[in-house]
């Protein structure tokens, strides 16, 4: 395996990165991991400062980085958006409520070694694609790393975790049957962007990629088509599926999730749809994760989600608290895969 410097690079998407750079990513996530198995001291940011600012919540996310960054030697300091002066792009400055993000990113720059940031939905107004627009703007205002702690179209994080548990538990992926399914939920306000990073980083292992859900469900085509180019060069495959059973029927990993449907997301000039989103969902409350559509899956078909799931709607008690998930050995690859990250790019 080729050992990559990734030292001052951003991390923002998966599909930023080779393959090289995210078996780096992953090699150092497993090192670090058995050292802290091992009670092994890894300090290999010491007074290193990291800000996260956070628009929408969060539990694994901002946990995860608090305690992996104190593991490497560093500290976090957590930056509420409501509780500072909302960074703002050039044109949507509002005078002593906001202040123009590139001052913000150079002032945070000369303060710490790392800038993470979680932007989705609400803050911006849920039209597709301004948060990661946001968070790429951050990131070439500032002079340190910028790392995304999901977006409205990316949750590299997340990504990462989720490779590291399907390599714990598979080996190669290789010719593995890999799932992401739609999955029904009553919330409609749900990011793309565990999808889009898990289609791009599974697709980057040969594996059999199968993307499922309703009709109306379509995600982003740049990012159908960076799961269908990786997949022809790393001898996998990248299909997709309106048919549920037929897309777990001898699937070695699931991963059913809900999202919404993009179409009726916003677009500049257009408010986003919610009374259509209603109805596309009412339309698929089939789509639920239980016995009857995991009896077409291997016998020990690996069960992921990225957490926090919709019980009752995405899942059953059954399948979720049964022996094939592995929800939450993904909740600790989190910040695992997170300590990689930035032991990488800030050192």
């Amino acid at each position: 395996m080729q050992t990559t410097s990734l030292k001052g690079r951003d991390f923002i998407a998966i599909s930023d990165f080779t393959k090289e750079e995210i078996e780096t990513i992953l090699a150092t996530a497993f090192e670090l991991k058995l050292k802290r198995a091992r009670g092994e001291a890894h300090h290999l940011l010491p007074d290193n400062n990291i800000f996260l600012m956070f628009y929408n919540k969060s539990l694994r996310t901002r946990n995860s980085f608090e305690t992996g960054i104190r593991h490497l030697g560093g500290h976090a300091i957590y930056l509420d958006s409501n509780a500072v002066y909302t960074p703002a792009i050039e044109g949507k400055e509002q005078a002593f409520v906001t202040e123009r993000l590139d001052d913000v990113a150079k002032v945070l720059s000369r303060y710490g070694e790392a800038i993470c940031i979680r932007i989705f939905g609400d803050p911006v107004s849920w039209v597709h694609g301004d948060g990661n627009a946001y968070v790429r703007a951050f990131a070439a205002s500032a002079d340190v790393p910028v790392i995304n702690m999901e977006d409205d179209m990316y949750h590299p994080c997340q990504g990462i975790a989720d490779l590291m548990t399907m390599h714990e538990k598979l080996g190669s992926l290789a010719g593995r049957k890999i799932v992401i399914s739609w999955a029904y939920s009553p919330s409609r306000k749900k990011p793309v962007s565990v999808p889009h990073s898990m289609m791009a980083g599974s697709s980057l292992f040969g594996a059999e990629v199968v993307l499922a859900h309703p009709k109306g469900f379509e995600l982003d085509p740049a990012q159908l088509a960076n799961a269908a180019a990786n997949a022809k060069r790393y001898g996998g495959s990248f299909t997709v599926t309106d048919d549920m059973q037929a897309a777990f029927k001898g699937a070695d990993v699931v991963y059913p999730k809900c999202w919404p449907s993009i179409e009726f997301m916003a677009a500049p000039g257009k408010d986003a749809d919610w009374a259509a989103q209603d109805a596309l969902f009412d339309a698929n409350k089939g789509w639920i994760c239980d016995d009857a559509v995991m009896s077409f899956a291997k016998e020990d078909c690996l069960y992921m989600h990225c957490l926090p799931c919709d019980r009752g709607y995405e899942v059953t008690d059954e399948i979720i608290d049964g022996p094939n998930s592995v929800v939450y050995d993904q909740a600790e690859n989190r910040m695992h895969g997170q300590k990689a990250v930035m032991a990488l790019t800030m050192r």
